[in-house]
């Protein structure tokens, strides 16, 4: 959803760049991405604190970071670039015994590089040549990636949560009136 939005803002500003009209459009789809970046990092999170805590009821032994860490380490600078990719291998481990150690591992630190990779070129693009067109692309393909990954491994770890839950805590019958 946010890369999607980003792609239109992305847009925005190349046509800003090529064709300095002055119009607000380029501001007004940034207002917007920003606004569906926002509410994608609070769905996110949401799904993490509660994957966090299935994770947890799973396996209870499990070295499972806190909910505040959980959520916390993602908004201390510099710590965000590392600690939350363990967080969520954390999660993922304790999710299932089907945790695929090579595959599952591989998919989240897909996810990371491309997540990160797209905040390191966005901040050297900032600073080192603001506007920049090959920049921009590039920020925009590890921001698709980052998205396209982040759905995988949600579905993943979503995946084995239902599937270790299903099994370990029957339906129960609803009563009959």
């Amino acid at each position: 959803m946010s890369a999607v939005a980003d792609l239109f803002r992305a847009a925005a500003v190349r046509d800003d760049h090529l064709h300095r009209t002055g119009a607000s459009e380029s501001g007004f789809v940034s207002m917007v991405f920003v606004y569906l970046m926002t509410l994608a990092i609070v769905l996110f999170l949401v799904w993490l604190t509660q994957s966090r805590r299935n994770a947890q009821e799973l396996t209870p032994g499990a070295s499972v970071p806190s909910r505040g860490r959980t959520i916390g380490m993602w908004f201390v600078p510099l710590v965000n670039l590392v600690v939350p990719r363990g967080i969520v291998l954390a999660i993922g481990r304790a999710s299932s015994a089907s945790w695929e150690e090579k595959r599952d591992t591989a998919l989240v630190n897909a996810w990371w590089a491309a997540w990160v990779g797209h905040a390191l070129v966005l901040t050297v693009a900032s600073r080192v040549a603001p506007g920049s067109m090959a920049f921009l692309v590039v920020e925009e393909a590890l921001m698709i990636a980052a998205a396209v990954l982040a759905g995988l491994v949600i579905e993943r770890i979503t995946a084995l949560q239902d599937a270790a839950l299903g099994a370990t805590v029957p339906a129960e019958p609803l009563a009959q009136a």
